[in-house]
């Protein structure tokens, strides 16, 4: 069996790192024209989508998959426009291939010139979410790389659809020596049969596993091959008593359950004991569907809330439960904040000025909110189109990764006939 994996993996990889070939003569041009196809396609075929997804739904069901993972897996009207609408912002960003980052001409007469090019082959592994089929063919295609996509078993029938319409839009364009390999979908949903993947360092250049945090470690620990981490979101927000009481609930509310199975939802509330009528907020957000996990001072004030666990404060809930505690400033907060972040999203309410100062330059991850919803850390709302993911380590990129993360650079260097005394 590991024989049968082994050769099954680099099988894919070859045929995908020869396909990454033919992309970097692709122009602009040649490629919006097929991921307008693709928008196209995913609208066409809506009930198609909808219907194989209502196959993966139904399992999960049966297999007693919590509502929000039911949530990332759902497909439907609005969910197939979004991914139609990703696409078209990701065909009306520049370019990133060719673009110079640095030209000059040396003392000795050498003329240097950097330029953006294609990673190559970027492999991904991901959990729950069928619309990232979409999201990273489509910026993968339009940075010149191939990629190679391996989902979870319970999105299977979705994700063959979506990447089956990815290669029909391929196909259809008939552009000379570009196959539909270049978006290489891995049917094979057995864990074994991921760990062949990682030793293929001369055809895979970059990993990307986005999920939980098993998932990443997993990967991590067996592969040879770079591994960029987009690991759990323990999101963290910091209450101040000099918030402006009239954005608090709003933003509360919208971090936490306008969709709580996701990286960016809120996980962690800590509030200072000065904060006015702080009964009332705790109330209104039990009333909003979330459900209370608080520290002993939390449980004095609302009698349904469960006591919050030391664990359930490094926990990715990926639900509607929050966990709460009471501090006594801006530096408690952060202290907290420190000790049960993920380095994901971190988000102070606050119009005092130097407490904000103090709260961005003292804490370190990918990014620090003030005064908004933490659902805004995200690559679409970022302007990137979509996103691979949200990088929580600190190489090659941080927060999401989006097109532009998805080169790298060559040094093209022109002489005369110099040389090195």
């Amino acid at each position: 069996m590991a024989d049968e994996f082994t050769n099954y993996a680099k099988e894919l990889a070859t045929k995908a790192k020869l396909a990454s070939r033919a992309l970097k003569g692709l122009t602009t041009i040649q490629k919006n024209a097929v991921l307008l196809r693709v928008e196209e396609l995913l609208l066409n075929n809506e009930s198609t989508i909808v219907e194989k997804n209502q196959l993966d739904m139904k399992s999960g069901k049966e297999k007693g998959l919590s509502s929000a993972m039911m949530d990332r897996l759902l497909l439907d009207s609005k969910r197939i426009a979004a991914m139609a609408k990703s696409i078209e912002e990701i065909r009306n960003l520049p370019d990133p291939v060719g673009e110079v980052v640095r030209g000059t001409i040396l003392p000795n007469g050498l003329e240097l010139l950097t330029k953006r090019v294609p990673i190559g082959v970027v492999m991904t592994i991901f959990e729950s979410r069928p619309n990232v089929i979409i999201d990273i063919a489509s910026l993968s295609f339009k940075s010149g790389n191939a990629c190679i996509l391996r989902g979870g078993s319970e999105a299977f029938h979705s994700n063959v659809i979506l990447s089956s319409l990815f290669h029909q839009a391929i196909e259809e364009a008939k552009i000379p020596g570009v196959t539909k390999e270049i978006v290489t979908f891995v049917e094979n949903t057995n864990r074994e049969a991921m760990v062949p993947f990682f030793q293929l360092e001369d055809l895979i250049d970059v990993i990307v596993p986005r999920g939980g945090e098993a998932l990443i470690r997993f990967v991590s620990e067996h592969s040879r091959i770079p591994v960029i981490k987009h690991d759990k979101g323990v999101t963290n927000l910091y209450l101040s008593n000099h918030a402006n009481s009239e954005i608090v609930l709003p933003i509360l509310v919208n971090s936490k359950v306008q969709r709580p199975g996701v990286c960016n939802a809120l996980e962690n509330l800590f509030i200072h004991k000065e904060y006015p009528n702080i009964p009332g907020l705790l109330a209104k957000l039990e009333a909003s569907g979330i459900q209370i996990l608080g520290d002993a001072s939390i449980q004095k004030i609302v009698s349904s809330a469960k006591l919050a666990s030391e664990e359930d404060f490094y926990t990715e809930f990926l639900d509607t439960r929050l966990s709460i505690r009471l501090v006594a400033s801006v530096n408690e907060a952060m202290d907290n904040i420190r000790k049960y972040s993920s380095g994901h999203t971190e988000c102070i309410l606050s119009e005092d000025v130097s407490e904000i100062r103090k709260f961005q330059q003292e804490l370190d991850s990918a990014a620090i909110f003030v005064n908004c919803s933490t659902r805004f850390h995200d690559g679409g709302e970022y302007g990137l189109g979509a996103e691979v993911g949200i990088s929580t380590g600190k190489l090659h990129v941080r927060g999401p990764m989006g097109l532009i993360h998805l080169t790298t650079t060559t040094t093209y260097v022109t002489g005369g006939g110099q040389v090195r005394g």
